[in-house]
């Protein structure tokens, strides 16, 4: 079935940034559109960006991060990034990515995404 391994979260400052990857590991990137979803202590997943498998400028924010976080993917690497700039400690959450078959890309999680790895962690410190 294949997986994602997710890497780069850290503690830092508000105002800080990081650079968060996203291996896949077991199948291929290309035939994916791919989305990065966070989940803060005791609240819901929450969609935070994704990219087309066909049109890589084609991306979604939500409108928390917009301005802030860039999405982008390497399929040569296997791997997806997500860029993080100007850190707020609401950011603070596990960031994990996942695939769809979709052409497109939508930030609502559930059944149409898969290959879930198991996260990272990112605090912001006031």
């Amino acid at each position: 079935q294949g997986q994602f391994v997710e890497s780069g979260g850290a503690l830092v400052q508000t105002g800080g940034s990081l650079r968060l990857s996203c291996v896949a590991s077991g199948f291929l990137l290309d035939d994916y559109s791919i989305g990065w979803f966070r989940q803060a202590p005791g609240k819901g997943r929450e969609g935070v960006a994704c990219i087309s498998r066909i049109d890589y400028t084609n991306t979604r924010y939500a409108d928390s991060v917009k301005g802030r976080f860039a999405i982008s993917r390497d399929n040569a690497k296997f791997t997806v990034y997500l860029q993080m700039n100007e850190l707020k400690p609401e950011d603070t959450a596990v960031y994990f990515c996942a695939a769809t078959e979709l052409v497109g890309c939508t930030l609502v999680g559930g059944p149409t995404y898969g290959h879930w790895g198991q996260g990272t962690q990112v605090t912001v410190s006031s």
